[in-house]
């Protein structure tokens, strides 16, 4: 298991606002894929700097939150990307299983003119391009972290 998709996966669940108790939080990472135990899931709140509110866990304000940013999109292409498929103003990038939506979010980071949206499921990403051309220059981008 990844640490670093373990602990995308929990701000992910954060982010749809606050998780109770560590219980919510366990049953929110199974429902992504994840299996931890108490431990580990200790280690991850703090390693995150989660704050504890009357709400329940939340994500950090401030320098802790800019310290959770997400690794270099090369990085993340070249770790996790198996393979780039256009399909007319569309491109399919396959992911290994679990590592889809951090992905995608780094490929948003990127706020490239030619992407209109992405959408992240496990294993996949589908970046919808205005164009074909557009979508050839997507792929050619990420291929060539790839590379």
């Amino acid at each position: 298991m990844n640490k670093a998709l373990r602990q995308r996966a929990i701000l992910e669940a954060l982010r749809s606002g606050p998780i109770a108790s560590q219980d919510d939080l366990q049953r929110a990472l199974r429902k992504r894929g994840f299996r931890v135990g108490q431990a580990t899931l200790s280690r991850d709140i703090r390693d995150l700097s989660l704050i504890k509110t009357a709400a329940g866990y939340a994500l950090p304000q401030g320098e802790a939150a800019a310290a959770l940013a997400l690794p270099p999109v090369k990085r993340l292409a070249r770790e996790f990307v198996l393979d780039v498929r256009p399909a007319q103003n569309l491109l399919v990038v396959k992911t290994i299983i679990g590592s889809a939506q951090p992905v995608a979010a780094a490929l948003d980071e990127q706020e490239w003119d030619e992407v209109v949206g992405t959408i992240a499921g496990d294993d996949a990403i589908l970046i919808v391009c205005p164009d074909k051309d557009a979508a050839k220059k997507i792929a050619a981008r990420i291929e060539e972290m790839l590379g």
